[in-house]
Protein backbone atom coordinates (compact mmCIF):
# COMPACT_ATOMS: atom_id res chain seq x y z
CA UNK A 1 0.00 0.00 0.00
CA UNK A 2 1.11 3.68 -0.59
CA UNK A 3 2.32 5.75 2.06
CA UNK A 4 0.20 9.10 1.74
CA UNK A 5 1.06 12.56 3.38
CA UNK A 6 -2.13 14.74 3.13
CA UNK A 7 -0.93 17.99 4.10
CA UNK A 8 -2.01 21.97 4.79
CA UNK A 9 -4.95 20.40 5.63
CA UNK A 10 -7.80 22.25 8.53
CA UNK A 11 -8.20 18.89 10.24
CA UNK A 12 -11.65 17.89 11.86
CA UNK A 13 -11.57 14.81 14.02
CA UNK A 14 -14.27 15.08 16.99
CA UNK A 15 -13.57 12.29 18.44
CA UNK A 16 -10.17 12.99 18.96
CA UNK A 17 -10.92 16.78 20.13
CA UNK A 18 -8.94 17.98 17.15
CA UNK A 19 -10.20 20.81 14.79
CA UNK A 20 -7.13 22.72 13.80
CA UNK A 21 -4.49 22.66 10.84
CA UNK A 22 -2.69 19.36 10.97
CA UNK A 23 -0.70 17.27 8.13
CA UNK A 24 -2.07 13.46 8.17
CA UNK A 25 0.38 10.19 7.40
CA UNK A 26 -0.86 6.90 6.12
CA UNK A 27 0.64 4.05 6.00
CA UNK A 28 -0.81 0.59 5.11
CA UNK A 29 -4.09 1.52 5.03
CA UNK A 30 -3.79 3.50 8.53
CA UNK A 31 -3.27 6.69 10.40
CA UNK A 32 0.68 6.15 11.66
CA UNK A 33 1.22 9.96 12.37
CA UNK A 34 -1.14 13.30 13.13
CA UNK A 35 1.21 16.51 13.10
CA UNK A 36 4.30 15.88 12.20
CA UNK A 37 6.01 12.63 10.00
CA UNK A 38 6.76 9.79 12.21
CA UNK A 39 10.61 8.90 12.26
CA UNK A 40 11.72 7.45 8.73
CA UNK A 41 8.32 8.04 6.57
CA UNK A 42 8.62 8.66 2.96
CA UNK A 43 5.41 9.24 1.22
CA UNK A 44 4.35 8.10 -2.10
CA UNK A 45 2.24 10.39 -2.84
CA UNK A 46 1.05 13.81 -1.28
CA UNK A 47 -2.44 15.47 -1.51
CA UNK A 48 -2.27 19.24 -1.22
CA UNK A 49 -5.31 19.81 1.32
CA UNK A 50 -4.30 23.64 1.77
CA UNK A 51 -7.42 25.55 2.11
CA UNK A 52 -9.51 22.27 2.44
CA UNK A 53 -11.25 20.24 5.34
CA UNK A 54 -10.32 17.21 6.38
CA UNK A 55 -12.17 14.83 8.35
CA UNK A 56 -13.13 11.18 8.54
CA UNK A 57 -14.71 9.06 5.96
CA UNK A 58 -18.62 9.90 6.88
CA UNK A 59 -20.37 7.07 8.03
CA UNK A 60 -23.80 6.76 6.44
CA UNK A 61 -26.73 4.84 8.92
CA UNK A 62 -29.56 4.25 5.95
CA UNK A 63 -27.91 3.88 2.19
CA UNK A 64 -30.26 1.66 -0.48
CA UNK A 65 -28.14 0.51 -2.44
CA UNK A 66 -30.63 -1.49 -4.77
CA UNK A 67 -28.61 -4.89 -5.74
CA UNK A 68 -29.44 -8.01 -4.98
CA UNK A 69 -32.59 -8.02 -7.07
CA UNK A 70 -33.44 -4.46 -8.34
CA UNK A 71 -30.18 -3.53 -10.31
CA UNK A 72 -32.61 -1.57 -12.75
CA UNK A 73 -32.41 1.07 -10.35
CA UNK A 74 -28.73 0.90 -9.07
CA UNK A 75 -26.48 -1.23 -8.48
CA UNK A 76 -23.27 -1.73 -5.28
CA UNK A 77 -20.77 -0.72 -7.87
CA UNK A 78 -22.30 2.24 -9.21
CA UNK A 79 -23.65 3.34 -5.98
CA UNK A 80 -20.33 3.15 -3.80
CA UNK A 81 -18.77 5.48 -6.73
CA UNK A 82 -21.81 7.91 -5.79
CA UNK A 83 -20.52 7.23 -2.20
CA UNK A 84 -16.83 8.07 -2.57
CA UNK A 85 -17.82 11.06 -4.73
CA UNK A 86 -19.56 12.33 -1.88
CA UNK A 87 -17.29 11.67 1.09
CA UNK A 88 -19.08 8.87 2.24
CA UNK A 89 -16.61 5.80 3.01
CA UNK A 90 -19.16 3.45 5.01
CA UNK A 91 -22.70 2.37 3.99
CA UNK A 92 -25.16 0.64 6.10
CA UNK A 93 -27.66 -1.04 4.46
CA UNK A 94 -31.44 -2.43 5.42
CA UNK A 95 -32.61 -5.89 4.53
CA UNK A 96 -35.73 -5.35 2.06
CA UNK A 97 -33.56 -6.31 -0.35
CA UNK A 98 -34.07 -8.95 -3.13
CA UNK A 99 -34.28 -11.61 -1.67
CA UNK A 100 -34.14 -9.98 1.89
CA UNK A 101 -31.30 -10.61 3.99
CA UNK A 102 -32.25 -13.27 6.17
CA UNK A 103 -29.70 -15.71 5.46
CA UNK A 104 -25.90 -15.63 5.27
CA UNK A 105 -26.04 -16.31 1.55
CA UNK A 106 -27.25 -13.16 0.86
CA UNK A 107 -24.77 -11.28 3.52
CA UNK A 108 -21.83 -12.82 1.84
CA UNK A 109 -22.97 -12.13 -1.83
CA UNK A 110 -22.99 -8.30 -0.55
CA UNK A 111 -19.68 -8.47 0.96
CA UNK A 112 -18.71 -10.23 -2.25
CA UNK A 113 -19.91 -7.51 -4.71
CA UNK A 114 -18.62 -4.58 -2.10
CA UNK A 115 -15.09 -6.08 -2.16
CA UNK A 116 -15.21 -6.03 -5.80
CA UNK A 117 -16.17 -2.42 -5.92
CA UNK A 118 -13.82 -1.23 -3.66
CA UNK A 119 -15.35 1.99 -3.04
CA UNK A 120 -16.65 2.03 0.50
CA UNK A 121 -17.26 -0.83 2.89
CA UNK A 122 -20.64 -1.80 3.66
CA UNK A 123 -21.99 -3.06 6.56
CA UNK A 124 -25.56 -4.96 6.35
CA UNK A 125 -28.23 -5.13 8.43
CA UNK A 126 -30.19 -8.49 8.76
CA UNK A 127 -33.89 -9.10 8.92
CA UNK A 128 -35.18 -8.68 12.41
CA UNK A 129 -38.26 -11.57 10.71
CA UNK A 130 -38.13 -13.90 8.23
CA UNK A 131 -38.74 -12.47 4.50
CA UNK A 132 -39.07 -9.07 6.60
CA UNK A 133 -43.28 -10.69 7.07
CA UNK A 134 -43.37 -9.79 10.59
CA UNK A 135 -44.46 -13.40 11.72
CA UNK A 136 -41.80 -15.62 12.66
CA UNK A 137 -37.99 -14.27 14.03
CA UNK A 138 -34.85 -14.83 11.49
CA UNK A 139 -31.51 -16.40 12.76
CA UNK A 140 -30.54 -13.42 14.49
CA UNK A 141 -27.20 -14.99 15.87
CA UNK A 142 -26.10 -16.83 12.77
CA UNK A 143 -26.62 -13.12 10.75
CA UNK A 144 -24.75 -11.22 13.34
CA UNK A 145 -21.91 -13.80 12.70
CA UNK A 146 -21.40 -13.47 9.29
CA UNK A 147 -21.11 -9.82 9.76
CA UNK A 148 -24.42 -8.09 10.10
CA UNK A 149 -24.36 -5.39 12.66
CA UNK A 150 -27.65 -5.14 13.35
CA UNK A 151 -30.89 -6.15 13.03
CA UNK A 152 -33.99 -4.05 11.22
CA UNK A 153 -37.21 -4.59 9.55
CA UNK A 154 -36.67 -2.03 7.23
CA UNK A 155 -40.16 0.23 6.35
CA UNK A 156 -42.55 -2.66 7.50
CA UNK A 157 -43.49 -2.41 10.65
CA UNK A 158 -44.55 -5.81 12.69
CA UNK A 159 -47.41 -5.12 13.64
CA UNK A 160 -47.61 -8.17 16.05
CA UNK A 161 -46.60 -6.39 19.44
CA UNK A 162 -45.86 -10.29 20.55
CA UNK A 163 -43.55 -10.72 17.92
CA UNK A 164 -42.02 -7.60 18.47
CA UNK A 165 -41.52 -8.50 21.82
CA UNK A 166 -40.00 -11.59 21.09
CA UNK A 167 -37.71 -10.45 18.40
CA UNK A 168 -36.51 -7.41 21.20
CA UNK A 169 -35.82 -10.14 23.88
CA UNK A 170 -33.45 -12.57 21.37
CA UNK A 171 -32.26 -9.40 20.37
CA UNK A 172 -31.09 -8.58 23.55
CA UNK A 173 -29.50 -12.26 24.73
CA UNK A 174 -27.01 -11.72 22.21
CA UNK A 175 -26.49 -8.01 22.42
CA UNK A 176 -27.45 -6.98 19.18
CA UNK A 177 -28.61 -3.54 18.47
CA UNK A 178 -32.34 -3.39 16.89
CA UNK A 179 -32.71 -0.54 14.02
CA UNK A 180 -36.52 0.21 14.02
CA UNK A 181 -38.08 2.81 11.31
CA UNK A 182 -41.09 3.42 13.84
CA UNK A 183 -44.35 3.43 11.87
CA UNK A 184 -47.83 2.39 12.99
CA UNK A 185 -48.91 0.57 9.74
CA UNK A 186 -52.84 1.34 10.42
CA UNK A 187 -52.20 4.91 11.37
CA UNK A 188 -50.29 5.50 7.97
CA UNK A 189 -52.70 3.20 6.09
CA UNK A 190 -52.10 4.07 2.34
CA UNK A 191 -51.57 7.67 2.54
CA UNK A 192 -48.37 9.71 0.79
CA UNK A 193 -47.43 13.04 1.97
CA UNK A 194 -48.02 14.57 5.99
CA UNK A 195 -51.43 15.05 7.11
CA UNK A 196 -52.40 18.50 7.34
CA UNK A 197 -53.30 21.54 5.16
CA UNK A 198 -50.93 20.90 2.34
CA UNK A 199 -52.50 17.22 2.05
CA UNK A 200 -55.65 18.45 2.27
CA UNK A 201 -55.39 21.14 -0.25
CA UNK A 202 -53.71 18.77 -2.86
CA UNK A 203 -56.10 16.16 -2.04
CA UNK A 204 -53.41 13.53 -1.13
CA UNK A 205 -54.22 10.66 1.37
CA UNK A 206 -52.40 12.01 4.63
CA UNK A 207 -49.86 10.27 7.10
CA UNK A 208 -50.43 11.55 10.46
CA UNK A 209 -47.55 12.44 12.61
CA UNK A 210 -49.35 9.84 15.32
CA UNK A 211 -48.43 7.03 13.18
CA UNK A 212 -44.85 7.66 14.36
CA UNK A 213 -45.33 8.76 17.81
CA UNK A 214 -47.75 5.94 18.89
CA UNK A 215 -45.04 3.41 16.94
CA UNK A 216 -42.19 5.19 19.12
CA UNK A 217 -44.38 4.90 22.43
CA UNK A 218 -45.03 1.48 21.69
CA UNK A 219 -41.46 0.68 21.16
CA UNK A 220 -40.43 2.53 23.82
CA UNK A 221 -42.69 0.46 26.48
CA UNK A 222 -41.33 -3.16 25.22
CA UNK A 223 -37.13 -2.01 25.33
CA UNK A 224 -38.23 -0.36 29.17
CA UNK A 225 -39.34 -4.09 29.53
CA UNK A 226 -36.74 -6.22 27.33
CA UNK A 227 -33.65 -3.89 28.03
CA UNK A 228 -32.56 -4.32 23.96
CA UNK A 229 -30.50 -1.60 22.88
CA UNK A 230 -32.42 0.25 20.29
CA UNK A 231 -31.82 2.92 17.22
CA UNK A 232 -34.66 4.85 15.75
CA UNK A 233 -34.07 5.45 12.28
CA UNK A 234 -35.31 8.55 10.24
CA UNK A 235 -37.51 10.07 12.76
CA UNK A 236 -40.03 13.09 10.91
CA UNK A 237 -41.72 14.81 13.79
CA UNK A 238 -41.03 16.78 16.33
CA UNK A 239 -42.81 14.87 19.00
CA UNK A 240 -41.02 11.91 18.24
CA UNK A 241 -37.73 13.35 18.92
CA UNK A 242 -39.17 14.62 22.60
CA UNK A 243 -40.77 11.50 23.35
CA UNK A 244 -36.61 9.74 22.63
CA UNK A 245 -34.88 13.04 24.83
CA UNK A 246 -37.46 11.67 27.57
CA UNK A 247 -36.98 8.06 27.47
CA UNK A 248 -32.91 8.65 27.06
CA UNK A 249 -33.43 11.03 30.03
CA UNK A 250 -35.07 8.35 31.73
CA UNK A 251 -31.93 5.87 31.00
CA UNK A 252 -33.36 3.24 28.36
CA UNK A 253 -30.51 2.32 25.63
CA UNK A 254 -31.65 4.47 22.87
CA UNK A 255 -30.26 6.36 19.77
CA UNK A 256 -31.97 8.08 16.98
CA UNK A 257 -30.79 10.04 13.71
CA UNK A 258 -32.71 11.92 11.23
CA UNK A 259 -32.17 11.98 7.23
CA UNK A 260 -30.68 14.95 5.90
CA UNK A 261 -33.70 15.73 3.71
CA UNK A 262 -36.16 16.23 6.83
CA UNK A 263 -33.80 19.10 8.25
CA UNK A 264 -34.46 21.16 4.94
CA UNK A 265 -37.98 20.49 3.34
CA UNK A 266 -41.56 20.60 4.56
CA UNK A 267 -44.63 19.20 2.92
CA UNK A 268 -44.85 22.80 1.23
CA UNK A 269 -42.34 21.29 -0.83
CA UNK A 270 -44.29 19.09 -2.32
CA UNK A 271 -45.50 22.01 -4.33
CA UNK A 272 -47.99 20.97 -7.53
CA UNK A 273 -46.97 16.96 -6.67
CA UNK A 274 -43.34 16.88 -7.10
CA UNK A 275 -42.85 13.29 -7.28
CA UNK A 276 -39.44 13.83 -6.48
CA UNK A 277 -40.84 14.77 -2.76
CA UNK A 278 -42.78 11.52 -2.12
CA UNK A 279 -40.84 10.53 0.61
CA UNK A 280 -41.06 7.59 3.96
CA UNK A 281 -41.45 9.10 6.33
CA UNK A 282 -43.28 11.86 4.33
CA UNK A 283 -42.21 15.49 4.63
CA UNK A 284 -43.30 17.15 7.66
CA UNK A 285 -44.77 20.57 8.68
CA UNK A 286 -42.26 23.52 9.53
CA UNK A 287 -42.71 23.29 12.93
CA UNK A 288 -41.45 19.63 12.51
CA UNK A 289 -38.49 20.59 10.33
CA UNK A 290 -37.49 23.21 13.14
CA UNK A 291 -38.21 20.75 15.98
CA UNK A 292 -35.84 18.32 14.35
CA UNK A 293 -32.90 20.77 14.09
CA UNK A 294 -33.30 21.73 17.55
CA UNK A 295 -33.36 18.11 18.67
CA UNK A 296 -30.04 17.55 16.60
CA UNK A 297 -28.60 20.58 18.16
CA UNK A 298 -29.76 19.38 21.94
CA UNK A 299 -27.99 15.86 21.01
CA UNK A 300 -31.39 13.97 21.46
CA UNK A 301 -30.32 13.11 17.62
CA UNK A 302 -26.98 11.10 17.73
CA UNK A 303 -26.20 11.10 13.70
CA UNK A 304 -27.93 12.39 10.44
CA UNK A 305 -28.24 9.89 7.60
CA UNK A 306 -28.51 10.33 3.54
CA UNK A 307 -31.68 7.95 3.80
CA UNK A 308 -30.43 7.64 0.10
CA UNK A 309 -33.36 5.23 -2.42
CA UNK A 310 -32.17 5.61 -5.71
CA UNK A 311 -34.86 5.15 -8.60
CA UNK A 312 -35.25 4.43 -12.08
CA UNK A 313 -37.04 7.54 -14.01
CA UNK A 314 -40.03 5.49 -14.72
CA UNK A 315 -40.53 5.25 -10.78
CA UNK A 316 -41.29 8.89 -10.47
CA UNK A 317 -43.84 9.68 -13.75
CA UNK A 318 -47.24 8.00 -11.68
CA UNK A 319 -49.40 10.49 -9.97
CA UNK A 320 -47.70 11.14 -6.94
CA UNK A 321 -49.38 8.46 -4.49
CA UNK A 322 -48.68 6.08 -7.21
CA UNK A 323 -44.82 7.10 -7.51
CA UNK A 324 -41.77 5.04 -5.47
CA UNK A 325 -41.10 6.88 -2.47
CA UNK A 326 -37.23 8.29 -1.95
CA UNK A 327 -34.36 9.91 -3.31
CA UNK A 328 -31.14 9.85 -4.74
CA UNK A 329 -28.95 11.70 -1.74
CA UNK A 330 -25.25 10.34 -1.48
CA UNK A 331 -24.44 13.36 -3.02
CA UNK A 332 -25.87 16.15 -1.59
CA UNK A 333 -25.54 14.42 1.94
CA UNK A 334 -22.35 16.69 3.08
CA UNK A 335 -23.52 20.00 1.44
CA UNK A 336 -26.56 19.76 2.65
CA UNK A 337 -25.51 18.63 6.36
CA UNK A 338 -22.67 21.81 5.66
CA UNK A 339 -25.82 24.06 5.74
CA UNK A 340 -26.89 23.55 8.99
CA UNK A 341 -23.68 25.25 9.90
CA UNK A 342 -24.31 28.19 7.54
CA UNK A 343 -27.78 28.00 9.36
CA UNK A 344 -26.17 28.34 13.06
CA UNK A 345 -27.79 25.11 13.69
CA UNK A 346 -24.56 23.28 14.77
CA UNK A 347 -20.67 24.11 14.66
CA UNK A 348 -18.95 22.15 12.60
CA UNK A 349 -17.20 19.87 14.84
CA UNK A 350 -20.24 18.99 16.32
CA UNK A 351 -21.66 18.02 12.63
CA UNK A 352 -18.92 15.98 11.93
CA UNK A 353 -19.57 14.14 15.13
CA UNK A 354 -22.59 13.22 13.41
CA UNK A 355 -21.56 12.57 10.11
CA UNK A 356 -18.20 9.56 11.47
CA UNK A 357 -18.21 8.81 15.28
CA UNK A 358 -21.48 8.78 16.44
CA UNK A 359 -23.30 6.61 13.88
CA UNK A 360 -20.03 4.79 13.93
CA UNK A 361 -20.33 4.02 17.46
CA UNK A 362 -24.31 3.11 16.54
CA UNK A 363 -23.60 0.77 14.55
CA UNK A 364 -20.23 -0.62 16.67
CA UNK A 365 -17.68 -0.60 14.00
CA UNK A 366 -13.92 0.80 13.61
CA UNK A 367 -14.62 3.75 11.32
CA UNK A 368 -15.16 7.48 12.20
CA UNK A 369 -12.04 8.67 13.56
CA UNK A 370 -8.26 9.53 12.32
CA UNK A 371 -6.41 9.10 15.43
CA UNK A 372 -3.06 7.56 15.65
CA UNK A 373 -4.01 3.49 14.59
CA UNK A 374 -7.29 4.06 12.96
CA UNK A 375 -8.50 3.25 9.71
CA UNK A 376 -7.40 5.65 7.18
CA UNK A 377 -11.04 6.48 5.70
CA UNK A 378 -10.59 9.85 4.97
CA UNK A 379 -13.06 12.50 3.20
CA UNK A 380 -11.60 16.14 1.85
CA UNK A 381 -13.78 18.89 0.66
CA UNK A 382 -13.72 22.48 0.17
CA UNK A 383 -16.37 24.26 2.09
CA UNK A 384 -16.35 27.11 0.06
CA UNK A 385 -17.05 25.73 -2.99
CA UNK A 386 -20.42 26.69 -4.96
CA UNK A 387 -22.51 23.89 -6.86
CA UNK A 388 -25.67 23.50 -8.58
CA UNK A 389 -27.54 20.33 -8.10
CA UNK A 390 -28.39 18.76 -11.47
CA UNK A 391 -29.86 14.87 -11.41
CA UNK A 392 -27.33 14.40 -15.01
CA UNK A 393 -24.30 15.08 -13.07
CA UNK A 394 -24.87 12.85 -10.44
CA UNK A 395 -22.60 10.05 -9.98
CA UNK A 396 -25.35 7.90 -8.52
CA UNK A 397 -27.76 6.14 -11.25
CA UNK A 398 -30.93 7.46 -8.90
CA UNK A 399 -31.17 10.93 -10.65
CA UNK A 400 -34.64 11.12 -8.35
CA UNK A 401 -33.41 14.57 -6.44
CA UNK A 402 -36.07 17.42 -5.18
CA UNK A 403 -32.63 19.18 -4.79
CA UNK A 404 -32.33 20.02 -8.46
CA UNK A 405 -31.76 23.67 -9.24
CA UNK A 406 -30.54 23.93 -5.52
CA UNK A 407 -27.17 25.66 -5.24
CA UNK A 408 -25.43 24.18 -2.84
CA UNK A 409 -21.63 25.20 -0.76
CA UNK A 410 -18.64 22.68 0.10
CA UNK A 411 -17.45 20.31 -2.50
CA UNK A 412 -15.89 17.04 -2.19
CA UNK A 413 -12.09 16.88 -3.86
CA UNK A 414 -10.56 13.83 -2.68
CA UNK A 415 -12.07 10.56 -0.50
CA UNK A 416 -9.16 8.03 0.64
CA UNK A 417 -10.83 4.23 1.79
CA UNK A 418 -8.23 2.04 3.52
CA UNK A 419 -5.54 4.54 2.69
CA UNK A 420 -6.47 4.42 -0.91
CA UNK A 421 -7.36 7.35 -2.83
CA UNK A 422 -11.20 6.10 -4.41
CA UNK A 423 -11.87 9.92 -5.42
CA UNK A 424 -10.92 12.76 -6.52
CA UNK A 425 -12.44 15.47 -8.32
Amino acid sequence: MKRVHIQGGHLVDPANGIDAPRDLFIAEGRVVAVGEAPAGFAADHRIDARGLTVVPGLVDLQARLREPGQEHKATIASESAAAAAGGITTLCVPPDTEPVIDTPAVVELIHQRAEAAGRAHIVPLGALTRALEGQQLSEMAELQRVGCVGMSNARRPVSNTLVLRRALEYAASHGITVFLQPCDAHLASEGCAHEGSISARLGLPGIPASAETVAVAQILMLIEQTGTRVHFGQLSTARAASMIARARYDGLPISADVAAHHLHLTDMDIGYFNSNCHVEPPLRSERDRDGLRAALARGTLDAICSDHQPHDADAKLAPFCDTEPGISALETFLPLALRLVTDGVLALPDLVARLTCQPADILGIDAGRLGVGDRADVCIFDAGDHWRVTGEALVSRGRNTPFEGWDLQGRVTHTLLDGRLVYSA
